[in-house]
């Protein structure tokens, strides 16, 4: 360990992490809570990876995202996912101009920096498909031609979690695509009588940009430079491994299916976002334990027993990181 170069990460980090502030200070003229979901968008925004939100209607999902994306300086879209969306709406598609008599290529609402997909559980298969492919390799085919997505790009899809009727729930090997999976909860007593109070100047047009892409290009590299001792490595790999062949036999009765590597590399990358959030330049235990259950939730597959008893895979996941030992 090179305690002079881990000293200059914790200055540079803490240099450059001063946006972090500058960003929740902007969100909160319009978002009253919700903290740890601003935390979680963050953190997937400066690892490159995806979110899934899922909350019951009326808890400022879908403003909490307007909001952060106002705070930046790219491109943003919104989709609303319906039962008769096409591919081509998300997309785009060829279209012939009979003045030319040639096809010229309409682009879709998915080119741009943050894409607000709107209860994706709502859109059929080929919809989702399409979605998760651009998700993954950032790009997409309309026609013969391959176009690549923005950088930055991020999907952030939200989802309700009591509404059955016209839905189509994701299959588990594609939620694997998401980064992280993070639940949202009610206000408390305090917030929401701040939102009323607030409520007549709750507009996303008093949301300023106070970073640009260039700087969100920066931090990400600032960012994969903090330090993880091998140690924390081997803490990660243990407790993935533990969610497919446990050595605990109560964690064994639990789970079907376990977590894949891509868990593994997430776990890394966002307890490295986790100590820059921090203004630290190296990541602690108590970092990984802090994101754990948002990089694991979607990727476990409870028993049959553990549903039957009404077990969360947030229970699964403390009851992991309860039994793999701290280094």
């Amino acid at each position: 360990m090179d305690y002079a170069a881990i000293e200059k990460m914790t200055s540079l980090v803490k240099e450059k992490n001063s946006v972090v502030d500058a960003v929740k200070k902007e969100m909160g003229k319009v978002i009253f809570g919700q903290n740890n979901l601003i935390d979680r968008i963050l953190i997937s925004f400066f690892c490159d990876g995806h979110i899934l939100v899922e909350g019951l209607p009326g808890l400022a999902k879908t403003l909490t995202v307007r909001s952060f994306a106002k705070t930046l300086s790219g491109h943003f879209n919104r989709i609303q996912f319906t039962p008769d969306i096409l591919p081509a709406d998300l997309i785009g598609t060829r279209i012939y101009n009979p003045k030319d008599m040639e096809f010229f290529t309409k682009k879709g609402p998915i080119f741009c920096n943050i894409l607000l997909a709107d209860e994706i559980n709502r859109a059929p298969a080929k919809v989702q498909s399409a979605l998760l492919q651009a998700m993954e390799e950032k790009n997409v085919t309309i026609g013969e031609d391959t176009y690549k997505l923005e950088s930055p790009f991020m999907v952030l899809a939200t989802e309700n979690p009591i509404e059955q009727e016209g839905t189509y729930p994701l299959p588990e090997a594609q939620l694997d695509r998401f980064f992280m999976k993070v639940l949202v909860s009610y206000p408390d007593r305090v917030e929401e009588l701040d939102i009323l109070k607030n409520y007549g100047s709750i507009n996303t047009d008093n949301v300023n940009n106070v970073i640009t892409l260039d700087e969100i290009a920066d931090i990400k590299n600032v960012i994969s430079g903090i330090y993880v001792d091998d140690k924390l490595n081997e803490y990660i790999v243990n407790i993935v491994s533990e969610t497919r062949k446990p050595a605990n036999a109560d964690v064994a009765q639990l789970i079907d299916f376990g977590a894949s590597p891509r868990a593994s590399i997430a776990l890394m990358k966002a307890s490295r976002a986790v100590a820059f959030m921090k203004g630290r330049g190296f990541v602690t235990p108590e970092d990984i334990k802090e994101i754990g259950a948002d990089i694991l939730r979607h990727r476990i597959i409870l028993s049959y027993e553990a549903e039957a008893e009404d077990i969360t895979t947030d229970d699964a996941v403390k009851l992991i990181f309860d039994s793999v030992e701290v280094p």
